[in-house]
């Protein structure tokens, strides 16, 4: 049950990054505050999985923009649009914003359009994602003893 749990909360956080609608701060906090799970691994398996779902969000950026007019496309011009404002004006360190719901996962699809360099994309995105879930676990800890 132990390692069903990890990989659902991998999955959530995996999800709740791309660019489809899943919120992994409830799977977390739940399995957090039933002392079942050990903290340490519930930070690494969310980190892991979030970072690598705004990855794939990069990877569309990069490589599948040409399609953005298609009905389909999971997103929006508007959110393009806010996302590209945000990365204009502060540059990289906006993908320290990619924790942030409604315009992080924007963000990491426009550092892709953009052709930002993949190794400081996910240094910047990993430290976003972690330092969200260790400031959540954190808070849940102190709630929660």
């Amino acid at each position: 049950m132990i390692l069903e749990g990890y990989i659902g909360l991998f999955l959530s956080a995996f999800l709740a990054a791309t660019l489809l609608p899943a919120v992994s701060e409830i799977v977390i906090g739940t399995m957090a505050v039933t002392a079942e799970y050990d903290t340490l691994w519930l930070l690494v398996v969310a980190s892991v999985g979030n970072t690598l779902g705004s990855v794939v969000n990069w990877l569309l950026g990069r490589y599948l923009s040409g399609f953005q007019d298609r009905r389909w496309f999971p997103m929006k011009p508007d959110q393009i649009e806010r996302a590209s404002r945000i990365f204009n004006r502060w540059g990289l360190w906006s993908l320290l914003l990619a924790w942030t719901p409604f315009i992080g996962d924007p963000l990491t699809f426009v550092a892709g359009l953009l052709r930002v360099r993949f190794p400081i994309f996910l240094a910047l995105v990993a430290i976003s994602k972690t330092g969200r879930y260790i400031v959540l676990l954190g808070l849940l800890e102190q709630i929660f003893p």
